[in-house]
């Protein structure tokens, strides 16, 4: 069976990598409709050999539609996906906005899909942040063997976590400060050409910014565990594509770097690096790859139930479009999109919603 799409944000770095993707795992697509900003209205998009004309977000009628991957920020996700559910599709929202929602799951595949079975109600499924779905992949066959009571996560962010402004201001520093010109931040509020910025968006009232925040409470709700302790400090660095992060774990029981090793050899979508170099790098490994990298697994010398990580993703891909379409897979094998055809019996619920202040941004 084929279904109607709509990919909105059709024409930004997410939206350009899940059409890639779609097309790569050859996704069951009846009709393709590609939506972006009134900018973008009327252009065209290749896709299999096809030209696909951009329509308005504004002026799109979802009723033509089954299902919708949103790949926009917060706010035209707060405005568009109810009225894309109330049409009857199921939406696959990218932004943070319905993160928190208690009647909309968070989902990745490897981690928690088995809360699909309850899906019901507000026709929407919220994909992670694209630094907290790699982390959540190589945590959680440690989480469901031993448990973890505590995590200390550094994270190195690319600038294409922000977007095609931010790779375009990268490459224009890098060129002016090898020509030794002087430089004009303009996406970010200061140089990121041959600099690292521990602020990634705005600033929480605790002194945490709202990426570091966005780790703890989507952590908690994936594993379903709000008392999981979790310090994070989120810095962007100049590297176009690829997130990593430095991540230490105290776990329930004690577990030996061999035994954790041996779980994360056979854990889905994780590939373990072992050997005389035993890490993953963005530009080496990671970028255009849909795996999530682990390695540089070894004993925390100052805690006896200790472990340290390094951990890898393409951000763009496992860290966004990817997960969402295999969520989307997911629902086609078990049926769901034929289930919520129909507009969702309590889609008011997230017609109405507004987003605490603790779930924001991207």
């Amino acid at each position: 069976m084929n279904y109607s799409v709509a990919i909105v944000g059709a024409t930004g770095l997410v939206g350009t990598t899940l059409l890639s993707l779609l097309k790569e795992r050859d996704f069951p697509i009846k009709k393709l409709y590609l939506i972006a900003s009134q900018q973008s209205a009327g252009k065209e998009i290749t896709f299999a050999d096809e030209r696909y004309a951009i329509h308005e977000l504004s002026s799109f009628d979802f009723h033509l539609t089954e299902l919708a991957f949103f790949c926009v920020g917060n706010n035209l996700s707060a405005e568009y996906a109810p009225k894309a559910v109330a049409a009857g599709n199921t939406v696959i929202d990218k932004s943070s906005f319905y993160r928190n929602h208690p009647d909309v799951p968070l989902i990745i595949p490897e981690v928690n899909i088995s809360v699909l079975s309850s899906f019901k109600k507000a026709g929407i499924i919220a994909n992670p942040n694209c630094n907290t779905i790699p982390i959540a992949v190589g945590l959680k066959p440690i989480y469901d063997a031993v448990g973890i009571s505590r995590m200390n996560i550094a994270t190195y962010q690319s600038v294409s976590g922000t977007g095609k402004e931010a790779m375009m201001e990268l490459e224009e520093q890098t060129k002016q400060l090898l020509a030794k010109l002087p430089i004009h931040p303009k996406v970010y509020t200061q140089q990121i050409g041959f600099n690292i910025l521990p602020h990634i968006d705005d600033f929480h009232e605790n002194g945490y910014t709202k990426e570091e925040m966005k780790m703890v409470w989507e952590m908690q709700k994936l594993f379903a565990d709000p008392s999981l302790a979790i310090n994070p400090t989120a810095v962007r660095v100049p590297v176009f594509c690829g997130h990593s992060a430095a991540v230490h774990i105290e776990t329930k029981d004690k577990l030996s770097v061999t035994d954790a090793l041996a779980l994360l050899a056979k854990a889905p979508g994780v590939k373990l690096i072992t050997g005389d170099q035993p890490y993953a790098t963005p530009a080496h490994d990671a970028v255009g790859t849909d795996e999530v990298y682990v390695g540089r697994v070894r004993q925390d010398l100052s805690h006896e139930h200790g472990l340290n990580f390094w951990i890898v993703a393409d951000n763009l891909r496992k860290g966004a479009a990817l997960n969402a379409i295999q969520i989307a897979e997911h629902l086609i094998r078990h049926s769901f999109l034929s289930i919520t055809r129909k507009p969702a019996a309590a889609s008011d619920d997230v017609a109405h919603y507004r987003a605490p202040h603790n779930d924001i941004s991207n």
